[in-house]
Formats: structure tokens, sequence, C-alpha cells
């Protein structure tokens, strides 16, 4: 049995990447598309081989061969997409963020739970083997305590005139809520742990659009980790390694070119002994490489098939849409932050 998806937004990162991913997947199949431009719409149907072409959200939601939903359309459709899905019992998988605000997101998951409807969110990244392997370290205990991590996610993005990401009204922010949210979720995902105070620097540096093109932002978890992410529109693709450093006190894991839309990078990883006393030389010897094998793949297909399968079988939701409110949460105190000045505790 396959669970018949509907893309609403099926241009944009759904053309580039889900909706390719979708069907590579066993347990899905592409059954109609929506973009607002109805001749946009008919040559993505007719690119995959979708039954129907919408150029109306409602039109494909009332569609009876949907059964479950993708939400890739513009930020601040979000809402009103969701809460229409919702209303007919139809499954969510929505890309991030989940709304203009959490408390937006809060009032779509009350709806989804009240339905108790499957909902889920667009951090594929999870779902890369690579940062597998480094939760499954962390919760190993390899690593001894984790005590500090780093992540980036920056690309180029220019004055683009119309551009809805590039608009508060119509995107709810700049680059740490369009990039900085994968960082600060791998970080939590792989830890464990849950941001409780942070403390941000925002600002428009080199562009003249509304949301920031810089943000540097740190935060401790719940678990005593310090944290850093920054994300940036205006570092050029080709110089952005995209890293991801988990340091604990027994190891720690680099990741470089991890963080990104393609399944690939590399990890490194290297153990120590805690009870290893000072040393005043600081010869950096004591510690053994470990290899780490995984098997790339296509992280679109794994989110697909995950969720899918949760549908079908009733399994609770492997990155469910209440994750992504909690981050947007992160990310509000971060904005708050570089607006006062101060640490804003969750």
């Amino acid at each position: 049995m396959k669970v018949r998806w509907g893309v609403i937004g099926a241009g944009g990162i759904a053309d580039r990447r889900t909706i390719p991913g979708l069907m590579l997947a066993e347990n899905a199949e592409l059954a109609a598309v929506m973009e607002i431009n109805m001749e946009l719409a008919e040559k993505l149907r007719a690119k995959y081989g979708a039954a129907a072409a919408y150029d109306s959200a409602e039109g494909l939601i009332n569609d009876s061969n949907v059964d479950a939903v993708y939400i890739a359309s513009p930020v601040l459709f979000h809402t009103g997409q969701a809460e229409q899905a919702i209303a007919l019992g139809k499954p969510l998988l929505v890309e991030k963020p989940i709304a203009l605000t959490s408390k937006q997101g809060d009032a779509i998951v009350k709806l989804c739970s009240e339905k108790k409807l499957p909902a889920a969110t667009g951090f594929m990244m999870r779902y890369h083997a690579y940062h597998a392997k480094m939760r499954e370290i962390v919760i190993s205990g390899m690593l001894g305590q984790v005590v500090s991590c780093r992540a980036q996610l920056t690309c180029w993005y220019p004055d683009i005139p119309g551009n809805w990401r590039q608009q508060t009204a119509t995107s709810g922010g700049g680059s740490l809520m369009d990039m900085g949210v994968h960082c600060i979720d791998l970080i939590q995902y792989i830890t464990g742990g849950k941001a409780k105070r942070v403390a941000a620097l925002t600002g428009t540096k080199t562009f003249h659009y509304e949301v920031e093109d810089s943000a540097s932002m740190i935060f401790e978890t719940d678990k005593g980790a310090f944290c850093y992410v920054d994300s940036n529109f205006n570092i050029p693709d080709a110089a952005a390694k995209c890293r991801l450093e988990i340091y604990g006190t027994q190891g720690s894991m680099l990741a470089e070119g991890t963080i990104g839309q393609v399944e690939g990078g590399t990890l490194s990883v290297v153990l120590s002994d805690a009870a290893l006393g000072y040393d005043a030389k600081q010869d950096r010897v004591d510690v053994t490489p470990v290899n780490v094998a995984v098997e790339f793949g296509n992280m679109y297909t794994r989110e697909i098939e995950s969720f899918s399968r949760s549908i079908l079988t009733g399994s609770p939701v492997e990155v469910p849409i209440e994750d992504a409110v909690q981050v947007q949460r992160v990310v509000e105190a971060a904005y708050e932050s570089s607006k006062n000045g101060m640490f804003v505790n969750l």
C-alpha cells in the first residue's frame, strides 16, 4: 500500500529535491501538484506523471485521490493551507518554518492533536546517514559529556525584487529562520538537549532587504552544552564549509559538508581517555581516530518513507511538527536577544 501525496507549492524546493525523493519512495506516490501558475502546475504534473494539477491549494486538498499533503509554499500561506488539510483529515508534512510565528505553529499542532492526525516537519537533514551516526555515538556515551557544539549553514542570497524570503511579512525571518533552524535542530537532535537560554547578534550587513543576512547565536542546552550557530545569506556558496562540530570530555566529531540538501560530506571522529592527566605540552597525541562507515542515499526519500510509514502503520512520527515549533521559539528568542542585547530564557 502507498500513500498518495499532494504537493502544495510544487516548484522550488519541492521540484528540486522533495518530489524527486518522493518518486524513489517504496511506500509513496505522487497524486497531485499545485502551483499558483496553472501552466507551471501542468508542466510539473507532466514532468512527474501526477494524475492532477491545480492552481489552488483548496482544489488539491479536496482531491479524493490525495491521502496526505506536503506544504512547500511561502511561509505566509502555511497556516491557512494546513487548516484546510486538517479540516479534511489529511496528514501533513510542512516545510520549516511551520508558520510565521511559533504561536501560529502551536495552533496548527493543537488542531492536528484534536483530529489525531500525524504531522511532520521538513527537517530532512536528520535523515543524513552521518547525522544519524553522530547521534548514535553521543547516545552510546563514547564522547563522554558533550560540552560544546558548533554548526554553520550559509549561502549567497543577494537582493531579488519581490522575493518572499527577503520580506518579514511573508517569511517570518531571514538567514536564521530559513537556514539556522537546521543547525539548531541538528545540535538538539544529535545531543538530545534542548536550548534553555539564548543570546544572538542579527542584522542586514550586506544587502538591502528587510530580513537579516547575518546571524550568530549561542545557546545553552538543558544538558549543559554551550552551542554556537552561524547562518548567513552573504557568504558565497563555494566559500562555506557548512561544518558541524560536537565536542565531549572523551572525544570529538567534525562533520564537513553534511549540512545541505545533498547527502555527502565527511565525518571525522576521535576519542580520548577522560582519565588522562593534564598534559602541559598539549601534544594532542592521545587520541584514536574512529572509522565511521555509512551508506549514502537520498534524505528526502527517507523523509517521505518514514512519514508515510507512520501514516500507514500508526508508528510514531520520526520528525514531529512540534519539533519545528520548538526550534522556532529558539529563533524568536534569538531575535529578541539581538534586539534587546541580553540573554533570553526559554
